[in-house]
This record gives C-alpha cells, structure tokens and sequence, in this order.
C-alpha cells in the first residue's frame, strides 16, 4: 500500500485483518496449532479471570476462532512452553521469545500491593527463603508456603493479592527470578525458577532496553497494522515518551511509514506487512479485554464507539451492564450486550443488548442471535434468554 492517505473504513479493515479478522473461522475442529497461530498475530492475551461469563483470554481466542476446547490452550500455556506469562499488556500471555523484550522492566518492577517493598526490605529472611524453598522443592503456589513470622499471613486491604506468602512470589515472578508453570483449578499461579521454565535461549538472552522496545513496538505495530503512537505504546503499556524516539526508528528503516487517516489528530503509522482486505466478514462479540478494544481512545476513533467496562461501576451508575461485550459485525462495532453465564439454569443470559444508531435492527439481531447461540453452546449452556432492557432487546428475542 503505497498510499499516504486513508479513510476509515480502510484503517478498520487494516486494523481487524492485522487481528485475524479477515479469515473465516476453521470449520474443521480448532487444533493447538490454531490458537498458538493466533496468539502470535495478536501478540499477547491480556490474563482476566472474571467468570461471569468465561475468563477474558479464552473469549479472545473464541472471537477469531469459534468454540474450541478450553483445556487445549490451558495445555498449549502450561505444558508446551511456547508461551509464558509475564507483565506485558497487563497480566498476559506472550510467546517465550517476548519474556527477554520484558526483563528491563522487571528490573524496575513495582511490588504489588504498593508498598509491599517495605516488608521486602525489613524481612530478607522470609523473600530469600521463599525463593530458596521454590529451588530446593519445585514448583509452589502460596498455599504451599508457611506463614511469615511477624505479621499475619492475611494482608488487609488487597483483595487481589490476599496474603503475604502470595505477594512475595509474586514479587519474585514481577522481577523475573520465577515463572508460572501452571494454574490450579482456583486459578491459582504455581511458581518455578524462571530457568527452570524457560528455554535457555529465551531465558538467558539480554536484550539492549532500546532495542527492547523497538522490538515491542515492531510487535505492536504488527498486531495493530495502523496505530497512533499512543497505540502502539499502549499494546506492551510503554510510556509514550520512550516509544516516539522507537517509532521515529522504525520509520527511518522503513519498518513502519508515517500517514494519515481521516478524522485522526494524530499522525498514523502502518506497518509495512500489513494487509487492506476489501471487506471484512466478521461476526463476534469482544471480550472487554480484547486487543480490538482495550485502548479505549483507539476503540473511539477507530469505530466511533464509546466504551467502558462497567465492573467496577455502582450498578445505580451503570448505563449498559456488569460485563457488557461489543458486537463486531462487518468492520464495525454495531451493537453491545450484557451477558452472564447462567450455570446452574444452563442458559445464557443477555441481561441487556443494545444496538448502536443507523444500523439495521433485525440484521444485527439475526446475526447477534447466530453468535449467542454459538457462544452458549462453547459455554456448555443449552439456551439464551433475553431481558427485555435495551434498543435491541425485542428485535434480539424474536430473532433467537
């Protein structure tokens, strides 16, 4: 694309082929091979392991791939060391080959909760010994440690990280001396030495902290195909200040070229692979934590689509729902949906659906419909029930 100009229509498109929407879904049975293929164009999958409806990073892979076995990217992360997890785009799962890209930041890494560097530095004993117990006993989870001596094992005030034995290996994992080497079936992180984990190759590259980010921004601008400098920053959660000199790099090699898209502030930047279909045929719902719409200001400039996540909002203050999904149809976010996986009733519950204006009411319900269907069934659930709150409940009832 020799073009310097884009509308933006044309930087959708460029965008979802660059995030595997530009292929049909397999129609064969989803092999590993499928998702690791996919992980890779994407990057990374943002870990989120609210399950109202299923954990974040499985509904990534069923966006682009339909239903698949669950346990074979469980299987594909924690058995095939291809991939680890690590602090990239938040918690997330990246290729082993990124962990070295990331080490100059978990050189730097603050401790969760805030803090907690202050109980590291008056308690060596207990960080050494924590450390020392994962190299002599093999991998641990917190629950396999013993309480520290000096305060309680209960940390107050951090529900995410709950206790100290936790935050310390978590500590550790931060600064790179650990890895995860599985989940319990709580989702428990179980830690072993990082050497231990990783490929020697991987694991005992150093990676220069400028070329470290020029890689990641190369990554970055892989999966997204045409970004803004924010963008691109934000896909490995790089300060702006650190990635504009990068990204002036990679246009003077001509890895990226600088253009413009109508409508954008800002100056653009598409990668030199990246690939303009003539349509997109998409039909799915996005994960809040999905590449396509976790930036917030990209998701508004890209598709002229406002959106939050309202997990964290009072429910008198909430306008679309708990854990509402975006509706990709075409090249475009045409609708949303408030969904909960009713497990013990065996139905999917769309507690809201909402069309976005100018689109077609029975088109987007028809298809919205087919995509429920499929969603429930990969969930285990025999049916989708609608309430009635939302533009698009009515028309979304009739159609299933």
């Amino acid at each position: 694309m020799s073009r310097e100009d884009f509308s933006l229509g044309e930087a959708r498109r460029i965008a979802l082929a660059a995030q595997g929407f530009d292929r049909p879904r397999p129609k064969r049975r989803v092999s590993a091979r499928d998702l690791a293929g996919t992980i890779r164009r994407i990057g990374l999958l943002q870990l989120d392991y609210v399950n109202v409806l299923a954990p974040a990073h499985y509904q990534v892979l069923f966006s682009r791939l339909g239903p698949y076995e669950r346990s074979l990217l469980d299987d594909q992360i924690y058995r095939g060391r291809e991939f680890t997890e690590q602090w990239a785009h938040e918690a997330s799962i990246v290729p082993v080959e990124t962990w070295p890209l990331l080490r100059h930041r978990m050189e730097t890494h603050r401790v969760r909760p805030y803090g907690f560097e202050k109980f590291m530095a008056q308690s060596p004993g207990y960080v050494e010994r924590v450390l020392a117990e994962v190299g002599a006993r093999g991998p641990l989870a917190a629950d396999d440690l013993a309480d520290p001596e000096d305060v309680p094992r209960k940390m107050a005030g951090d529900a995410w990280i709950g206790t100290v034995p936790r935050a310390v290996l978590e500590a550790h994992f931060g600064r790179g001396l650990l890895a995860v080497t599985e989940r319990r079936s709580n989702f428990a992180r179980v830690f072993d030495l990082a050497e231990r984990v990783l490929p020697l190759q991987h694991h005992g590259r150093r990676v220069d902290r400028e070329e470290a980010q020029r890689e990641l921004l190369r990554l970055a601008a892989r999966s997204c195909g045409i970004a803004t400098a924010d963008d691109l920053a934000d896909y490995y959660r790089m300060p702006v200040r650190e990635a504009r000199p990068r990204i002036v790099e990679l246009v003077e090699s001509g890895e990226l070229r600088e253009v413009r898209v109508a409508g954008w502030r800002e100056p653009a930047y598409l990668h030199r692979e990246a690939r303009m279909p003539r349509h997109i045929a998409a039909a799915a719902l996005l994960s809040p934590f999905d590449p396509v719409v976790w930036y917030r200001p990209r998701t508004a400039r890209l598709f002229e689509f406002e959106y939050r996540i309202e997990i964290y909002v009072p429910a008198e203050k909430r306008r679309w729902g708990y854990y509402c999904l975006p509706f990709l149809l075409g090249d475009r976010l045409v609708g949303r949906v408030d969904l909960k996986a009713d497990r013990a009733g065996r139905r999917l519950l769309v507690l809201a659906a909402y069309v976005e204006l100018h689109n077609d009411l029975a088109m987007v319900a028809k298809a919205l419909a087919r995509e429920l269907h499929t969603m429930a069934g990969w969930l285990g659930l025999d049916s989708v029930a609608v309430e009635r709150r939302g533009n698009l409940a009515r028309e979304l009832k009739a159609a299933l």
